[in-house]
């Protein structure tokens, strides 16, 4: 059976039980406190959790998700990979364990023919936890499962909860047997290799306290509303129906496989003991297999490779593939060929990977093009690391490793495996140290940044009296009464002058910071007390909350109070917003309809706007945006807005941008027919002639994938126009020529400084030929090799060095070791570059190495090839001491 299939079924079984269809959502997670959507149940917390009303007593829904966090295992087990489908059903507050087990076992063993999978009920055993009598019983009574079938386990294994007070509760999993060829009988509990967990039901029915560990917490009582949140994994369900041996064979996965080893010329053979020959080979194919998948599902969901964050671990994930790649002998691209099997593979259950292949493949292949650039650059680096190593006698540090991993992405089997061929040992434990301190670092800036948020049991409370009615759309102004005050995280009474506290209020004019618009600010006011705005956000959804300061007087909770947006920030964030939407629909319409929001800002005044492009936008290009968002500034377009449902909107063609959460009922904003409709809960202007004038301010890349523009909009892009026509007021001064010849006579006169320039390094350059000949007979001879080091003193540039080395090494001639290094000052900072002939190379004299030993003392770095290479650093005065420090290493080699 099919993946499609196996999806399809799912989906058709649990609407027939009464669920609604709930479409997946983005792999990037909307919680701040993940990176990714990892579980099924994640857009389902807010439901789960009680801080929002459901729309649906039952739904069900098939996730697509991501995890890392055991990476390592990838391609070495039956079941781990990073990406991966969760099927799951929901009951919240309607059915309970009874109809959870009975919907699980029906849909497991129900005939093929009969809508159901067709799994024998003898091969399936069940774990419950240890005190959960009722669950246990209910197997026995509504399933065909023997009492003998069922284990007990403890909380470890088979008890859920966040990690924070809130709901919990036991879990019942269902196991299937692989038989007696993947290991020993006995259940679960013996094996779980040979038992492999396919579906896991979480009963949530305690309110938990007091969480000290994931064993150790404090059981409050029962929920006044229960929950299920169930999960079958759908690669593993698909592993034991179409009958082959781990997830990475099943039919979304091996048409990867089969690729990998046809490009590389390897046989797969299934292995995964690590006693089979085939087995280092059949792991590198299942990592590649893995990886190209996920990377291919994230690139879709909208991420762009990058340094931090959801970019770094794409990052990653692209040069685990190539690097093993690599490993099974190709050195060049494999993506152009893998990614498409790989889309191939998915588009029947995820066609928008097909749809939008070009700008996916443009991503994945020039990430692995730098990363290709990267290993070569890393190599280079790890060579004058050895060099050293072997001339210290040492092994190359931890720290040499770590660099080459952080800085460069050189993996550390690379660093291993290049190293030992080198004859040179690594401090592999100073690495695993290294990295573990980084992870350490990281995993506690996430705690803090969840912790930052997580308590929000006090805004919970404030909203269970309903959402803050927003007014603003119609009014700036306006009474309300005060709903409940907060500082420092707790319910207050009262607050007085120069206070800070946070205001929730009945209704409020005041948008909260969303869509990429900032908040207003302003004032709330009455009687005997003034508070000034400063923020306004939403800590829960539907929730606005006002940070603010008490200017005079003091407030109390549940006082009437009068509210007053500030109007001129107000408009301006109006026509930046706005604005906004003219640069979108703009690019679209210059380049195409790929050129999609991937984010953006708009305040008073300025807008900057994130959107999916490859590639530099010319000058050319850029002007036709900017004349054509100007021209529907001049037409005055109305800009109306309306609330719909969803779908209808979608229906309509409306855009539901990255990267943003919808509700049932959405707004929907139109400029101009279907040129501009947009899903958004902004403020905007009437007519798009309020917005004044638009002025593009420049273009730049954000990551790969992903282009930036920024704007002047209104009073801000005038006021920046007239800076511009002022500078180029006095220019033609400065130049004594109108303003039409002003770009003529500045280009005649950096085309005279730039021929001065070349003169005087024409007369540099023969000032140190001339003092070559006579540097020559400087020349000592150093353990064996002839050397020259020479401070050149101030320099035009430090590429004239490269030309006296150069000289210099070839007047030196060959037929003995002879080694060149010569330093100087060029703007300000010292430069060294060393250059050897071959003869020194085959005595372990090389350029690099002893680079990176005179940069070391000049306080900078440097790097290069075993033949010449160049390095700088910020303290001049040193350059006598960092040639005096090559010789010396030359002497001790």
């Amino acid at each position: 059976m099919k993946s499609h299939e196996i999806t399809r079924r799912w989906v058709d079984y649990f609407v027939s039980k009464g669920h609604t269809a709930v479409p997946s959502a983005s792999l990037v997670s909307s919680d701040p406190s993940l990176l990714f959507t990892v579980a099924g149940m994640v857009p389902f917390i807010p439901y789960l959790t009680a801080r929002e009303e459901p729309p649906y007593s039952r739904a069900t829904s098939v996730q697509k998700c991501i995890r890392t966090g055991d990476i390592e295992e990838v391609g070495r087990t039956a079941r781990h990979g990073t990406f991966f489908q969760m099927c799951g059903n929901f009951s919240f507050g309607d059915y309970f364990k009874e109809d959870a087990i009975t919907f699980a076992f029906d849909l497991l063993t129900k005939s093929v023919d009969d809508g159901g999978y067709g799994l024998p009920a003898e091969k399936l055993w069940v774990t419950v936890y240890e005190e959960d009598d009722e669950a246990a019983s209910l197997w026995v009574k509504h399933t065909s499962i023997p009492a003998e079938r069922i284990q007990r386990m403890g909380k470890k294994d088979n008890y859920w909860h966040t990690g924070q007070a809130g709901p919990a509760g036991p879990c019942s999993e269902i196991y299937y047997d692989r038989g007696p060829a993947y290991g020993v009988e006995g259940g679960p509990v013996a094996d779980d290799n040979r038992y492999i967990e396919i579906w896991n039901l979480v009963f949530m029915q305690y309110q938990i306290d007091d969480v000290r560990s994931k064993t150790d917490f404090t059981v409050l009582g029962e929920l006044p509303k229960k929950n299920i949140d169930t999960g079958l994994g759908m690669e593993r369900l698909a592993m034991i129906l179409q009958g082959v041996e781990n997830m990475y064979e099943t039919d979304q996965v091996r048409p990867v496989i089969d690729k990998a080893a046809e490009l590389s010329g390897r046989e797969y053979t299934s292995a995964e003991s690590d006693e089979d020959p085939h087995h280092a080979d059949d792991v590198r194919m299942r990592v590649v297999a893995d990886h190209v998948r996920s990377a291919l599902m994230l690139i879709a969901d909208g991420v762009t490779p990058s340094n931090e964050g959801r970019g770094y671990v794409l990052r990653r994930l692209i040069r685990r593939a190539v690097r093993a790649m690599r490993l099974l002998g190709m050195e060049k691209p494999v993506l152009p060929e893998l990614l498409p099997a790989s889309r191939d593979a998915m588009k029947g259950v995820y066609p928008q990977v097909e749809k939008d292949f070009d700008r996916i493949s443009r991503i994945a292949y020039g990430e692995e093009k730098a990363f290709l650039r990267t290993i070569a650059a890393g190599t280079a680096r790890l060579d004058e690391a050895v060099t050293l190593s072997k001339a210290q006698g040492s092994p190359l540090s931890g720290e040499e490793a770590f660099t080459l991993h952080d800085t460069y992405g050189f993996p550390i089997d690379l660093t291993l495996e290049m190293a030992e061929e080198a004859g040179v040992t690594v401090d592999e434990a100073g690495f695993r140290a290294l990295m573990e301190d980084q992870r350490q670092r990281a995993r506690k800036d996430a705690k803090e940044k969840k912790s930052g948020h997580a308590d929000l049991s006090v805004f919970q409370e404030l909203h269970g009296a309903g959402d803050t009615v927003f007014t603003g759309y119609t009014e700036l102004d306006g009474e309300s009464r005060i709903r409940g005050l907060v500082a420092a995280g707790s319910r207050v009474d009262r607050a007085g002058s120069g206070e800070e506290v946070e205001i929730v209020l009945e209704e409020t004019p005041f948008y909260a910071e969303a869509g990429g618009q900032a908040a207003d600010t302003g004032l709330i006011t009455g009687d005997g007390f003034v508070v000034e705005v400063l923020d306004v956000q939403r800590p829960i959804k539907g929730l606005s909350v006002h940070k603010a300061i008490v200017r005079e007087g003091e407030l109390n909770a549940d006082a009437v109070v009068r509210t007053t947006v500030d109007r001129e920030r107000r408009h301006g964030a109006e026509q930046a917003h706005t604005a906004t939407h003219l640069v979108h629909a703009a690019l679209r319409q210059i380049l195409g309809p790929e050129a999609v929001q991937r984010g953006s800002f708009n305040k008073a005044g300025y807008l900057r706007f994130d959107f999916a492009w490859g590639e530099q936008l010319s000058g050319a290009a850029r002007s036709e945006i900017e004349e054509v968002a100007n021209l529907a500034i001049r037409d005055n377009f109305m800009v109306n807005t309306a609330e719909m449902p969803l779908a209808e909107a979608r229906a309509a063609g409306a855009m539901a941008l990255f990267g943003e959460n919808y509700g049932s009922r959405v707004r929907v904003v139109e400029i101009n027919g279907p040129w501009s409709m947009e899903l958004c809960g902004g403020t905007h202007v009437d007519t798009t002639a309020l917005i004044g004038s638009l002025t593009l301010l420049g273009e730049q890349s954000v990551g790969s994938g992903n282009r930036r523009v920024e704007a002047f909009v209104g009073l801000d892009a005038f006021r920046h126009q007239a800076a511009e026509r002022a500078l180029v007021s006095e220019l033609t001064e400065i130049f004594k020529v109108p303003s039409a010849q002003l770009t003529e006579r500045v280009s005649a006169t950096l085309e005279k400084l730039k021929a001065a320039e070349k003169e005087l390094e024409r007369l540099r350059k023969e000032k140190l030929q001339a003092a070559a000949a006579s540097l020559v007979g400087s020349a000592k001879d150093v353990a064996g090799v002839r050397l020259i080091t020479h401070d050149a003193g101030e320099l035009g540039s430090a590429d004239e060095l490269r030309g006296l080395a150069l000289d210099l090494r070839a007047r030196l001639g060959s037929g003995s070791p002879a080694a060149v290094a010569v330093a100087g000052v060029a703007k300000g900072r010292p430069a060294v570059l060393v250059a050897t002939n071959e003869e020194a190379r085959a005595e372990g004299v090389k350029a690099g190495a002893l680079v990176r030993v005179a940069a070391s003392v000049l306080g900078g770095g440097g790097g290069g090839k075993d033949d010449i290479a160049q390095g700088g650093g910020t303290d001049p005065s040193k350059i006598v001491e960092a040639l005096s420090a090559v010789a010396a290493a030359v002497a001790q080699r």
